[in-house]
Parts: C-alpha cells; sequence; structure tokens
C-alpha cells in the first residue's frame, strides 16, 4: 500500500527531532562549559618575572592567544581543590633576557584545551601538552597552545594541560605539592581524553604526555606511575586506564633521588640543549635508567638552545628550532601515526 506523503513526513518526524534535539543539547552544553569558565584576571607584572635590560614590556594588557574553550579535568573541581574551581585563573607578562610573553598562573580548576585536527588530516595520535614555568606560572602559548596547533596542521590532536602549580604565584598560598598534584593532573587528562577518543577522533591506544620544563612533573610522573583504572569506579573517566602510550620529555624536570623505571613504562622522547645546566644531565642520567629497564627511548641534545627554548619561529637558523619535526619523526618510527 503506498504511504500518503503527509504520514511518511509524519512518521520521519521523531528521527528529525531526535536528531535536533540531540545538536541542541550539544550546542546548549559546549555553551554551558564556556560561560562557566571565569575569564582570566589581569595582574600587573610581578618583580619576579622581570630582568636588568630587557626587553621591553607591552604596554597591551597580557592575554592567551586565541584559543578552544577549555575542559574541565572533573566537573566538580579536582579533588581537595572544590572550593576554589570558580576562582579566575589570572594572567600576566614575564620578561626574560631576550623575549617577553604572557604567563598564567592561579590554576585552581585544571583543564585542557583541545586542538583537533581536520578529520581528513587526523592521523589518531593525541598529545597532552604540559607547560613549564617552575611550578609558578604556565608559559602557555610557546609551550603550550603553539605547539599544539602545529601539531593540529599535523594531524595529531593535542590537549594543553593547566595543572595545579606548588608554588603559585598568585600570592594566595599554594598547598600543592609538585610530585602529587600535578601528576594527578596528568594522569586524569589520561584518562579524560582516553574517555572521550570517539568524540576527539583519536584512537585510544596512542594517546601520549609531553612535559616542558617544570612540566615534566605531570609527564613523567604519569609515564612512571600507572594503572589500568577502577572498572568499579562510578567516574566513567575513572575507569579508563592512566598509562599514556608514549612520552616526551622536552628539557623536562627530572626529580632528584633514586628514579625506579618500570620495564612497561611507555617509548619516550627526550630533547635537550647541551648549554642547558643542569637539566641535560638529569636527562641524560634518565635515559642510562630507561635503557636499564629496556625501554625504547629516543634522545636528542642539541649543541646550543639554553633552557625553555619551546617553540620559536624567532630563531630559524638554530638546529633546535626543528624539533618538533623530530618528534613527529619519531611518533611515525613508533607507528603512532597509523590510525
Amino acid at each position: 500500500m503506498k504511504i500518503p506523503r503527509p504520514l511518511r513526513a509524519a512518521a520521519l518526524l521523531p528521527a528529525f527531532t531526535f536528531v535536533i534535539l540531540s545538536v541542541s543539547l550539544a550546542a546548549r552544553l559546549a555553551a554551558a562549559e564556556s560561560a562557566a569558565w571565569p575569564a582570566p584576571r589581569v595582574v600587573p607584572v610581578l618583580p619576579a618575572n622581570t630582568v636588568p635590560n630587557g626587553p621591553p614590556i607591552p604596554s597591551t594588557a597580557p592575554a592567551e592567544s586565541a584559543h578552544p574553550d577549555p575542559i574541565a579535568l572533573w566537573p566538580n573541581g579536582a579533588p581537595g581543590s572544590e572550593t576554589r574551581k570558580d576562582e579566575p585563573e589570572q594572567v600576566s607578562y614575564r620578561q626574560e633576557p631576550d623575549i617577553v610573553f604572557p604567563v598564567v598562573f592561579n590554576i585552581q580548576n585544571p583543564s585542557i584545551t583541545p586542538f583537533l585536527p581536520a578529520k581528513g588530516k587526523a592521523t589518531g595520535a593525541a598529545v597532552i601538552i604540559a607547560p613549564g614555568g617552575g611550578h609558578m606560572f604556565l608559559t602557555i602559548d610557546r609551550e603550550g597552545y603553539d605547539l599544539a596547533k602545529w601539531l593540529a596542521d599535523r594531524g595529531i590532536a593535542a590537549f594543553v594541560l593547566k595543572y595545579r602549580l606548588a608554588r603559585d604565584q598568585s600570592g594566595e598560598g599554594s598547598t600543592y605539592k609538585t610530585n602529587v598534584e600535578p601528576v594527578a593532573d596528568g594522569q586524569r587528562a589520561i584518562r579524560l581524553v582516553r574517555s572521550r577518543a570517539a568524540e576527539f577522533g583519536v584512537n585510544p591506544h596512542h594517546i601520549g604526555i609531553l612535559g616542558f620544563s617544570a612540566g615534566g612533573a605531570p609527564a613523567l610522573g604519569s609515564a612512571l606511575h600507572f594503572d589500568q583504572g577502577n572498572p568499579a569506579a562510578a567516574d566513567a573517566v575513572e575507569r579508563q586506564s592512566s598509562r599514556p602510550d608514549f612520552h616526551a620529555l622536552i628539557y623536562a624536570e627530572v626529580p632528584r633521588g633514586d628514579i625506579e623505571v618500570p620495564k612497561d613504562a611507555p617509548p619516550a622522547f627526550f630533547t635537550v640543549a647541551f648549554d642547558d645546566t643542569p637539566k641535560v644531565g638529569a636527562l641524560a642520567n634518565l635515559f642510562l635508567k630507561y635503557k636499564a629497564a629496556n625501554v625504547p627511548t629516543e634522545v636528542h641534545i642539541y649543541n646550543r638552545g639554553g633552557h625553555g627554548f619551546g617553540v620559536r619561529t624567532d630563531r630559524p637558523e638554530m638546529p633546535i628550532s626543528t624539533w618538533p619535526a623530530r618528534l613527529v619523526d619519531w611518533l611515525g618510527d613508533t607507528g603512532m601515526l597509523k590510525n
């Protein structure tokens, strides 16, 4: 029997209504998440963030470069920091001998900011990026968003991690420890990305973490201390493994004392400059421990570059400026770029 056209339209209506409602709900949730995130508060340049005869500090207000909306690691605030989750982050300038850049601190609600590649370019790999800053602040652009954009342009999803700071410059007094909260935030970020892998278009078995300088705390901590998740957890994120599938340490902080590298630690990529003392020695010694544990590791020690080179386009003559390309080469060599 032929169904009349009005009845056919009516029969399809529930499906169309479901699609429209789903899209509308997703849009409302995204808008609510963005609206709930307080804007960072601009603060004057702190004396500790200046150097004699440094470059001029801009007269314009400091600001992070443009970026997508962040995603809180815990919807109700990080464990132990719930009452401070609505505090606005603070942004200021830091002046160094050859550069001035924005820094962010007062991180009380840790988050990841996603930079996703176009679907046609996506490799399925994902990198969580932990900026450095001496646990006082986060060098959010050249050790965060700049690398994230560069990776996304090459088909690698990137998530910039804002972790809690043990020496936070906000002046509010930090109760965090360098080997506790940053590591917990790194582990949670890995679980969170893995729990939403399909949504982000990434392979749940190709998720890694990278740390610059103090960002080595969440990166190395996550690589050496992980678990397979708690299948009985009420929180779906906590059911996921916190083990990264790879990790990268870029002139990273290495804890003092005896470090035990488990034999099932994920493959590693180290980059540092020879003239970055003492980071070069610490990473070289760490490599020997990785070698003893038979953990595949690639190491790049560049002749010069100092500390904190990050992603900079103003020194193209320096070989160290090409280190992100070497990272992508290594990811390809380890099979992480095969979706």
